[in-house]
């Protein structure tokens, strides 16, 4: 499904039958869609809270159990706040698609209004970014690796772990024509800081996809405020840094405020992890490319290169 894709309303209610059997609904609100699925709000008729439907695309229905798996791991450790599951439905319905309900978290993506705030109030929300974070990382792992409803293919050690994924997406990176002395500069700068890989002693929850996009706030009377965070579908055991690293190479960029507001936020950091997160901005750039370049979607491609380029000078 696509942005130019209605959910019709009776579609819908028969969607939401095994929960609301008797809800009617008002209005559907296309929230987002991308390559692996499509939300929509649902409104009804009545007094009744809206609620969402996230519905998957075929190849990444396994990504339902896993945000179900997520949420509630996050909501048995009280962090938050993050939606509810209220009911997961399979492909035999009309749409053909699995599909998760959800709760509706108030606010607005802090994507389509970071553009619009002072800076007091930015710096004031990605210091409440990094206080989530740093809860979300108090929940432990047993082993590094990606996560579903476990860890899969689990290494022992972080430096296991990162020497593989490293090893993955340079693979890709080859297979999608890339720059072959590029790549060298890649592997060169993983060999040369292979310690910091080794600080990391024990794996942690990682969001993984912490990002404007993902982030929610809304204002009140004590000004902006983050009023939850979504989508769970990247979650790995990993490194906590790891997450902190892709926040700065997807948002924070070279804004000193924002970075000092998420580190202030977090809390205490160790006394490498600068340049640990040096290390995992490289990845993270890597693994961004890639994608790209799977999904045929050229346009960053460039930029995504020279920053690389930079980080391997």
């Amino acid at each position: 499904m696509s942005a130019t894709t209605a959910l019709p309303p009776a579609m819908a209610e028969e969607l939401l039958h095994p929960l609301l059997p008797a809800a009617s609904v008002g209005e559907i609100v296309w929230r987002t869609g991308g390559v692996l699925s499509t939300i929509f709000e649902i409104r009804f008729v009545g007094a009744a809270e809206p609620v969402v439907i996230k519905i998957y695309d075929d190849q990444w229905r396994w990504k339902q159990q896993k945000e179900t798996y997520v949420y509630q791991l996050l909501q048995q450790h009280g962090v938050g706040p993050v939606p509810a599951v209220l009911h997961h439905g399979d492909a035999d319905n009309a749409l053909g698609r699995c599909y998760t309900v959800m709760t509706m978290l108030r606010g607005q993506p802090l994507s389509a209004l970071s553009h619009t705030l002072d800076r007091a109030s930015l710096r004031e929300i990605y210091r409440q970014i990094g206080g989530c974070m740093a809860a979300v990382h108090q929940i432990p792992q047993g082993a590094c690796g990606y996560l579903t409803t476990r860890v899969l293919d689990p290494e022992p050690t972080n430096t296991a772990y990162m020497t593989r994924q490293f090893h993955n997406k340079l693979r890709e990176y080859a297979d999608h024509g890339a720059d072959a002395a590029l790549a060298t500069a890649i592997e060169a700068k993983v060999a040369r800081q292979a310690d910091l890989l080794r600080a990391c002693r024990h794996a942690v929850l990682c969001h993984n996809d912490f990002h404007e996009g993902n982030v929610l706030v809304a204002e009140d009377s004590g000004g902006w405020q983050v009023s939850g965070f979504i989508d769970v579908e990247n979650a790995i055991a990993a490194d906590p840094l790891m997450d902190m690293a892709k926040t700065d190479y997807y948002c924070v960029h070279d804004d000193q405020d924002k970075r000092e507001a998420l580190c202030d936020g977090y809390g205490t950091l160790p006394a490498d992890w600068s340049e640990r997160v040096g290390l995992y901005r490289l990845y993270h750039a890597l693994e961004l490319w890639d994608w790209f370049a799977s999904i045929g979607n050229t346009a960053p491609l460039e930029g995504i290169t020279d920053d690389i380029r930079r980080m391997t000078a």
